[in-house]
């Protein structure tokens, strides 16, 4: 099996207003295109799981099955244990993993999914290949990443423009490519899959709670996340840089017009039986 290797790096680290979001996400929310397959058997590895929110409502909905979330952040997991703890699953377990050396033998797994995880990940289409390799014979991967150059937005504040600019120069510095959505279908093609069901979905932001949150979360996350320090210290931004954006988004999360909407592409490929 190859060794691990850290490839990239995760841009935006585990700060409370990451964590915010992330705690946010359900499989309702953010693995809807999988649901159908599932069957109450099944054993499922969730890779990048973070607080294992996604995790649990996966375990739930596999009860004779089980579901192993592994992440490549130690302290994260154990938030991920609290959480399936609290919902009292005990199908559900936890590990550190690397997407690019999965320490699993060949045709393990009824279904291997990743969120939000191509995007950030040095390899793509070696990740891939790990993730059809653990894979059963007539299962299933299921991957979904945002595509940053898709969002839109109302209304059109210059400040917003400048949080896009740099969140892409940021996140391809740290050698991730944050337009994965789009390229989803091509990095699976490049890895040998062959039977791909491509697809899209969106999260919308547009009530005034919903703006408050959304908002909230990027104006604290632009100043005093990883991601914040990785801007600085790589030379694309300074801190005064940083304040204005964050300040952008604040004002859009104030506006009555406001609306955000975040494009994800997904694909679903069935392993050759």
């Amino acid at each position: 099996m190859p060794k691990a290797q850290e490839t990239a790096v995760y841009t935006h680290g585990h700060h409370e207003s990451v964590l915010r979001s992330h705690t946010w996400r359900t499989a309702a929310n953010s693995a809807a295109y999988l649901l159908g397959v599932l069957k109450p058997h099944m054993r499922i590895l969730d890779i990048g799981c973070g607080p294992g929110t996604i995790t649990a409502d996966l375990a739930a909905l596999v009860p004779d099955g089980h579901v192993t979330g592994v992440d490549r952040a130690p302290g994260v997991l154990e938030q991920a244990r609290a959480t399936a703890a609290g919902r009292g699953l005990t199908n559900v377990d936890f590990a550190v993993a690397d997407v690019h050396a999965l320490d699993h033998p060949d045709d393990t797994f009824c279904v291997v999914h990743a969120h939000q995880v191509l995007q950030h990940v040095g390899d793509p289409v070696r990740a891939l290949r790990e993730m059809h390799r653990v894979t059963r014979p007539g299962g299933f991967i299921a991957v979904r990443d945002a595509d940053y150059a898709a969002m839109t937005w109302y209304p059109a504040l210059p400040g917003l423009d400048d949080w896009l600019d740099l969140y892409e120069r940021v996140a391809r510095a740290n050698g991730g490519e944050p337009d994965a959505g789009r390229r989803l279908t091509a990095w699976a093609r490049a890895a040998g899959l062959t039977d791909v069901t491509a697809g899209s979905s969106t999260w919308t932001f547009a009530t005034a709670q919903e703006r408050a949150w959304w908002s909230g979360l990027w104006a604290d996350r632009t100043v005093a996340s990883e991601y914040a320090d990785r801007a600085v210290r790589g030379g694309h931004a300074t801190a005064e840089e940083l304040r204005a954006i964050s300040a952008a988004w604040r004002e859009w999360g104030r506006h009555e017009d406001g609306w955000f909407a975040v494009l994800h592409g997904e694909i679903l490929c069935r392993k050759d039986a």
